[in-house]
C-alpha cells in the first residue's frame, strides 16, 4: 500500500522546510534508508531519507518551495498504484481547516473553531518512529507531571515494533499533563503530554485535537461532498515578452533572472520558448537587446540662451527575494529577545597595546594562528569564571547560574548568522580555541553544523571589528543574559604618564538582560576584562 512521505521535524525551532533539491524523481525505485532530497531548515542543509521500499509515484512539492512540518512531501508505493485516494485524503486534511471552504449545509462538519492561540503549552504527540509503526508502548516515563522540561531532554522511553526507542522534549516548560500510562499504547499523532507555562488551559488544547481528530475520521459517507468544476488553465502562448501570471510574477528560471541581471537585461522584455511561455537560460543567452539612441532635452536658462541637456533613462526595477529558512528564525529569535528582554549597555575602552605585543609573541610558537578574537575568547571566559553572576540566564520563574563556561561565536553566513558554541572555554588553551573556531566557521559556511554544535550557549561574542567598526550594540542571544560586541583596534592619543603618546585602543560593548544582570554587575565584569587584555599574561594563569 501506498504510504505518503510528510515533512518532519529536523532541529528544535524548525516550523518548515523547504526542498533544497530532489535526489529521486517520479518513477525511481527506492529503499528505505534511500536520501530522497535535501532540505533546508532554519540552521542547516540536512538529507531527508525514505522509510519505504517502492516507487515514487507522487512528488508533492517543487524544489526551493517551503513545507510545513507534517506537509505532503512525497508518496511511496507499488509502481503503477493508484493513489488518486490518497491525494484527494491528503488535500481534504490539508484544506479542513477552512470553514470558508466546507459547503454550508454540511452539518456533520463542527462550525466553530477552538481557540488556543492565547495558551501558553503545546501538545507531545506519538511520533512515527519507524516506517512500519502505526502506534507506539509507552515503555517507561522519565518525567512525571509538575517536572521542569528542557528542549531536548528524554520523556519516556517508547517501545515501537522495531525497537525501543528515546522520545525528547521539543519545548521549554513543565510537564503539565501525562495522558498515557506507562505500558499502554497510543496511535501516532496520539495526544502524550502536554508541556507548557504553569496554569495554563491545557484542557482546551485536547478538546481541539480530539475536534480536528474526529473531523478528520469522518466517513466519507457521512459528508456532502460537492466536487469543484474542472479548473480550465488558459492556455498560455509561446514567446510571451514577460507576460506576467495572474499573481504579477513573471514565468523564468532562477538561474534565467541570474543570469539576465548580470547581464543588465530587462527580463520582462526576453521572449520565452519554455513551457507556458517560461523564461529560460537559453532565452537569455539568444536575447539581444535592441540598442537605443539618446535623446536630448532642450530647454532654456534665465537669459533665454538654449541648453541642450541629456535625456536619462532609468528604469525602477525590485526583485522580491523568497526568505531561507535561516532568516526566517534569525528575525523571529532576535524580536522574541529585543522585545522581551530589557536591554540595557555597557561601554568600555581598552588598551591592547600589550596584547598586540602577546599576540606576536603567541604566533612565533602557536601551531595555529591566534587572532585578537581568540584573545578576547579566552579573556571572556576568564572573567566570566570571576563573574559567575553574569554567566546566567533568565527562566522566567528561577535564575540559572551556569556552572560551566559555554561561549558562542557569531559567525556570518551567505544567509544570515550562526552561532556556534565553544564549550568549556575556560579550561582551553588559546590554540585549542582558535583551531576550534576555525573549524566552526568553516562548518557554519558549509552548513555543516549539527545540532550539538549551535546549542547550549551561556554568553556570546560577536566581534565586527574585522570590518572597520569602531563600536557597535549586539541583541541578546537566548537563553544568555548577555552578549559582548568586540569594535576594531584604533590607533589613538592616550595620556600614559602624564603624556599624550599613540596607543592602541579597542572599544567593546556589553549588552545586559536587566532582569538578570544589573549595572553594576556588569560593569565590575567589563573591569576585569579590561584588566585580563591590558596584561593578557594573566590570562595564561
Amino acid at each position: 500500500m501506498a504510504e505518503i512521505v510528510r515533512m518532519p521535524k529536523m532541529s528544535d525551532t524548525m516550523v518548515e522546510g523547504v526542498i533544497a533539491s530532489w535526489l529521486v524523481k517520479v518513477g525511481d525505485n527506492v529503499k528505505s534508508g534511500d536520501i530522497l532530497a535535501e532540505v533546508e531548515t532554519d540552521k542547516a542543509t540536512m538529507e531527508l531519507e525514505s522509510y519505504d521500499d517502492g516507487t515514487i509515484l507522487h512528488l508533492g512539492v517543487k524544489e526551493k518551495e517551503a513545507v510545513k512540518i507534517d506537509g505532503v512531501i512525497a508518496i511511496i508505493g507499488k509502481k503503477g498504484e493508484n493513489i488518486d485516494e490518497l491525494l484527494k485524503s491528503s488535500t481534504e486534511t490539508k484544506s479542513a481547516p477552512k470553514e470558508d471552504d466546507q459547503p454550508a449545509e454540511n452539518e456533520s462538519t463542527p462550525t466553530k473553531t477552538i481557540d488556543t492561540s492565547n495558551i501558553n503549552a503545546s501538545l507531545v504527540t506519538m511520533p512515527k518512529m519507524s516506517d512500519t509503526m502505526t502506534e507506539g508502548v509507552i515503555a517507561n516515563w522519565m518525567k512525571k507531571v509538575g517536572d521542569d522540561v528542557k528542549s531536548g531532554d528524554i520523556l519516556a522511553e517508547v517501545e515501537t515494533d522495531k525497537a525501543t526507542m528515546e522520545l525528547e522534549a521539543y519545548d521549554d516548560g513543565k510537564l503539565l499533563f501525562i495522558g498515557v500510562k506507562a505500558g499502554s499504547s497510543v496511535p501516532i499523532d496520539g495526544v502524550i503530554a502536554i508541556i507548557g507555562e504553569e496554569g495554563a488551559d491545557y484542557q482546551k488544547l485536547i478538546e481541539a485535537h480530539d475536534a480536528v481528530s474526529k473531523q478528520d475520521n469522518q466517513p466519507v459517507s457521512e459528508t456532502k461532498s460537492e466536487e469543484a468544476p474542472p479548473k480550465i488553465e488558459p492556455k498560455v502562448e509561446p514567446k510571451l515578452n514577460g507576460t506576467p501570471t495572474s499573481d504579477g510574477r513573471l514565468i523564468a528560471s532562477p538561474l534565467a533572472k541570474r543570469l539576465a541581471s548580470d547581464l543588465g537585461y530587462d527580463i520582462s522584455k526576453i521572449p520565452g520558448t519554455g513551457e507556458g511561455g517560461r523564461i529560460i537560460k537559453r532565452d537569455v543567452e539568444s536575447y539581444a537587446p535592441v540598442a537605443s539612441t539618446p535623446e536630448t532635452v532642450t530647454t532654456t536658462d534665465q537669459s533665454g540662451a538654449s541648453i541642450q541637456l541629456p535625456a536619462i533613462v532609468g528604469e525602477e526595477a525590485f526583485e522580491d527575494i523568497q526568505l531561507s529558512q535561516m532568516r526566517k528564525t534569525i528575525a523571529r529569535r532576535l524580536s522574541e529577545s529585543k522585545f522581551t528582554s530589557p536591554h540595557f549597555y555597557l561601554t568600555m575602552e581598552i588598551n591592547m597595546d600589550k596584547a598586540i605585543e602577546a599576540r606576536i609573541s603567541l604566533n612565533e610558537i602557536s601551531p595555529v594562528k591566534i587572532s585578537f578574537n581568540d584573545l578576547v575568547l579566552k579573556a571572556t571566559a576568564a572573567a566570566l569564571r570571576m563573574h559567575p553572576n553574569v554567566n546566567v540566564s533568565w527562566q522566567d520563574d528561577t535564575l540559572r547560574y551556569n556552572k560551566h563556561i559555554h561561549i558562542g561565536v557569531a559567525v556570518a553566513v551567505e544567509e544570515g548568522l550562526l552561532v556556534p558554541v565553544v564549550r568549556f572555554a575556560d579550561n582551553k588553551s588559546l590554540s585549542h580555541i582558535s583551531a576550534e573556531v576555525k573549524e566552526l566557521a568553516t562548518k557554519a559556511g558549509n552548513k555543516q553544523l549539527q545540532p550539538s554544535d549551535w546549542e547550549g550557549n551561556t554568553f556570546t561574542i560577536s566581534n565586527l571589528g574585522m570590518f572597520g567598526i569602531e563600536e557597535f550594540t549586539a541583541i541578546i542571544n537566548p537563553p544568555d543574559a548577555c552578549i559582548l560586541a568586540i569594535g576594531g583596534i584604533k590607533q589613538t592619543p592616550i595620556v600614559k604618564d602624564g603624556q599624550v603618546v599613540p596607543g592602541n585602543v579597542m572599544k567593546v560593548t556589553l549588552s545586559c538582560d536587566h532582569r538578570a544582570v544589573d549595572g553594576a554587575v556588569g560593569a565590575a565584569f567589563l573591569k576585569t576584562l579590561k584588566g585580563l587584555l591590558e596584561d593578557p599574561v594573566r590570562i595564561l594563569i
